[in-house]
């Protein structure tokens, strides 16, 4: 059996053994959709006779309450503490702050932090499905409608992680994703996202007889779009929700090759709007995501003022996904690292936070 120690509680009368026993009980009082994830990361951790990063959600639940006490908030703790934790840490380090204090961590860290690092932050304290889920709610039914920002998180994700985003959606707001589309979104826009939202797509490499089957998709989009006079949407929803990335990036190549002509500029030409900004989403997503994020912020970071919003949104999403590939996208294209470029672009505690989410460049 797993078995270690942590460190002395306060009082320094007890210490806490962690075992497969007591975590399954912990693991067990979360949401179905959010048990079944830590779960999957944290079992297999546990047969390792040493984690490889030894943490203890207790200790740090302490700490972090020691740091919102008194006058002012010790942000550099919370940071230092939350920005290197996983998803499996935060969950229980939320579980033992709600033990020990009987108050919930993200009010409190909503009433002690502010402004830009407060939004950041309660959007990373939750787990991905959630996270998405978050901004997705925001995005369709805040004060301010985003459809943009609700079409990236939608269109930029792959079909297992929008099945299990769909589900976080309906537990955390009692809601479908899907009524909120309907509702928010309409048209060609709204017959794309539905779709993408549902169908179960292949995640894996090129499937058998692909290079046939991507002609033909690249034939059927050139005769729906640029050969004839208007366009018919149709066919490029029933393309670009039904095909995998894989399928897609395999359609541009072929759309190329037979026509002498990109296919994303073919969609810049025959589309418009959140349409064509969903379609452009897939088709940049299918041949590089990490390209594909890499501009998202360049473009928040360029000019005056900005977009923080976007900002927050792809660092805090991406961070435990493929952060190490976009810093690599955005210094080959911009010859400037990510982490410079945020760092003159924002300030204080909302910097050193997403600098620590962004972590050390390589170059």
């Amino acid at each position: 059996m797993f078995r270690l120690k942590s460190p002395a509680n306060e009082r320094g009368s007890s210490r806490r053994v962690i075992t497969r026993e007591n975590t399954s009980e912990r693991i067990e009082s979360l949401p179905p959709v959010l048990a079944r994830a830590v779960s999957s990361v944290i079992y297999p951790m546990a047969s390792l006779t040493v984690p490889p990063v030894p943490t203890w959600p207790r200790q740090d639940a302490i700490d972090l309450h020691k740091a919102f006490k008194g006058f002012g908030c010790d942000s550099t703790t919370v940071i230092n503490i939350l920005a290197h934790r996983d998803t499996t840490q935060r969950l229980l380090i939320q579980q033992e702050y709600r033990a020990i204090f009987h108050h919930d961590l993200t009010r409190r860290i909503a009433s002690e932090l502010s402004g830009h690092h407060k939004r950041a932050m309660l959007l990373w304290i939750l787990d991905p499905a959630s996270r998405d889920a978050t901004i997705l709610k925001q995005a369709l039914a805040g004060d301010i409608t985003d459809l943009r920002a609700a079409t990236e998180v939608i269109c930029s994700r792959t079909p297992s992680q929008l099945h299990i985003l769909r589900q976080a959606y309906r537990a955390r707001f009692g809601r479908h994703v899907e009524h909120d589309v309907t509702d928010r979104c309409s048209g060609d826009h709204q017959r794309l996202l539905l779709p993408y939202l549902a169908v179960p797509r292949y995640e894996g490499g090129l499937e058998v007889d692909s290079g046939a089957a991507a002609a033909m998709d690249a034939r059927d989009l050139y005769r729906a779009g640029e050969r004839r006079l208007g366009t018919d949407e149709r066919a490029f929803v029933r393309v670009f929700s039904e095909r995998s990335w894989a399928h897609m990036a395999a359609v541009a190549r072929a759309y190329e090759h037979m026509y002498h002509r990109s296919l994303e500029k073919a969609v810049k030409g025959e589309t418009s709007g959140n349409f064509g900004f969903g379609l452009l989403t897939v088709l940049r997503c299918a041949e590089s995501p990490a390209r594909y994020f890499a501009k998202i912020l360049h473009k928040a970071m360029r000019g005056l003022g900005t977009q923080d919003t976007t900002l927050i949104r792809v660092v805090v999403t991406r961070a435990e996904i493929d952060m190490q590939f976009i810093k690599a996208e955005y210094h080959r294209m911009y010859k400037r690292s990510l982490a410079d470029a945020i760092h003159s672009e924002t300030s204080g505690n909302y910097r050193t936070f997403l600098l620590s989410l962004v972590g050390r460049d390589r170059y």
